[in-house]
């Protein structure tokens, strides 16, 4: 029998894991002793924090992010040969947004089982505080980083937006983000509302929705923060 892949989602910041994840996704990551992760100094930290402080060097680390190959994805599928393996991103839900997704889809390829449990998502937890459309939503992710192709993408958005009345949801890097910003404010239409949510479940969570008429007035300085950005023509 071959090990289940366990997608464990991580704090979307520092702090204690046990304020936004269950007691049992923590026990089952806490139980686990194979991890394929983003970035493996973040996630001895977050175990060590999870309830495996003192034990984290006796676990096993293999990384899988942007840069890994078709073929070191591959070679992980001998991983479960050995038991259970538990996935973790960055931050939030793995595979969403994330390059663990590659891990998930060699799972399904080799008829392993996956096991979603349960953790903070920024962009569902974003779509709740905006006051936008929740029926209707759609995850757009990056938008180019040059100026000229990120403006006329917003504009593409809040066409698709209008057209179906459909929350688009957008990420950037944190550098970008006021870059992306006022790019919103100087292309979209001024009744379009725009939702801003910041450092979701820390102490300095920011979440606001404005027309961008009100944005332009108000002003909003975001700075280097985990954000979601929400258009709803």
């Amino acid at each position: 029998m071959k090990g289940k892949l366990y997608l464990i989602p991580s704090p979307l910041g520092e702090g204690d894991p046990a304020e936004v994840l269950p007691a049992s996704t923590l026990e089952l990551a806490c139980s686990l002793r194979c991890f394929v992760v983003e970035e493996v100094r973040t996630a001895r930290r977050f175990l060590s924090k999870a309830g495996l402080k003192g034990h984290v060097d006796e676990l096993e680390f293999h990384e899988l992010n942007e840069h890994s190959s078709q073929e070191e994805v591959e070679s992980y599928a001998a991983l479960f040969d050995g038991g259970d393996v538990g996935l973790i991103s960055e931050a939030g839900l793995p595979a969403v947004a994330d390059p663990g997704a590659a891990l998930v889809a060699l799972c399904h390829r080799q008829g392993i089982e996956v096991v979603p449990l349960v953790g903070p998502s920024s962009l569902m937890l974003a779509l709740m505080a905006s006051g936008l459309n929740g029926q209707r939503f759609t995850f757009c992710g990056y938008l180019p980083a040059k100026t000229d192709e990120r403006r006329s993408a917003l504009k593409d958005v809040e066409r698709q937006s209008r057209a179906a009345s459909c929350s688009q949801i957008i990420i950037e890097t944190p550098y970008r983000n006021d870059s992306l910003f006022a790019d919103m404010l100087q292309c979209l239409s001024p009744g379009t509302r725009v939702t801003v949510a910041a450092d979701i479940t820390l102490p300095t969570q920011f979440i606001r929705t404005r027309t961008v008429a009100a944005w332009r007035k108000e002003g909003l300085q975001i700075g280097k923060r985990p954000c979601v950005f929400i258009i709803l023509a």
